[in-house]
């Protein structure tokens, strides 16, 4: 399959996606193809994309106020509020408008299987951190067990492999559980999927797509790189286009062809 015959979003079909097992593999120009699907999405509802940021941007610094158990809930929500994004999209995609009560359609609509991905992917971090603690920390005891400040240079030094070493197992672990949870809040919302099998889809459906996935990451940290130059203000244009570019991959690779073969129109 050629770049150009990635599935174009859905425009005005009153269906949900179908779903296409086992999941579509994508060409690498489909990595291109869904930031600009993306950005046709945002640019449909541009100011209620940067409004509903800045709400989320709010309420997580609120909640986050709350010691330990505030920014532990943020972290387990943050799949619940993903699926509501992921519903505002699929409205857009559809013809129809994205609006601010789309941000609340995970907390009223497979709710606890949203927030069982964010439970699973909290773990799964949580595991990955004790993991590279194991290897800082005999770093951090040997400097202990010195007992002397001038060999605390010295004993880091010498510890450095182990602490390279558990960077790079932490990133290995780091890489599936992110593939495992991209697409997962999608896939429970709009298909009505268990966490589980919805993170097995989600890992596979990357690992498929693994070249377009890395056109997709160098494009979009290159964007990213711009955005953060007016003072970091481009991230609310940034981050509404890395959530509809999220949506737009999900099609092309997870739906049906009958169901995304219509183009987006603005």
């Amino acid at each position: 399959m050629s770049a150009t015959d990635v599935p174009e979003l859905e425009a005005g079909s009153p269906q949900d996606p179908r779903l296409v097992q086992p999941s579509r593999i994508n060409a690498a120009g489909a990595g291109w193809d869904w930031i600009a699907q993306g950005w046709k999405l945002f640019v449909r509802a541009p100011l209620m994309w940067i409004i509903s940021i800045v709400i989320v941007f709010i309420a997580a610094v609120a909640i986050s106020l709350v010691p330990i158990v505030g920014s532990l809930a943020f972290q387990l929500l943050q799949a619940v509020i993903a699926g509501g994004f992921m519903v505002g999209c699929h409205s857009l995609a559809k013809g129809g408008d994205y609006e601010l009560e789309h941000l609340l359609a995970g907390f009223r609509q497979n709710f606890v299987n949203l927030l069982l991905v964010g439970v699973i992917f909290v773990v799964g971090g949580l595991v990955i951190l004790l993991v590279m603690g194991m290897f800082v920390g005999m770093t951090v005891l040997g400097v202990i067990f010195t007992g002397s400040p001038e060999n605390v240079y010295a004993t880091v030094l010498g510890s450095a492999m182990s602490i390279l070493l558990g960077l790079l197992i932490a990133l290995a672990l780091m890489v599936p559980l992110l593939a495992a949870y991209w697409f997962a809040p999608a896939l429970v919302i709009l298909n009505n999927m268990g966490p589980v099998a919805a993170m097995k889809e989600s890992f596979f459906g990357c690992f498929r797509n693994f070249v377009a996935f890395l056109v997709y990451g160098i494009v979009m940290t290159l964007l990213a790189l711009v955005a953060a130059i007016p003072f970091g203000l481009g991230f609310l244009v940034w981050i509404p286009v890395a959530i509809t570019s999220t949506y737009a991959a999900y099609r092309a690779i997870f739906t049906e062809p009958d169901a995304a073969e219509a183009a987006v129109t603005i």
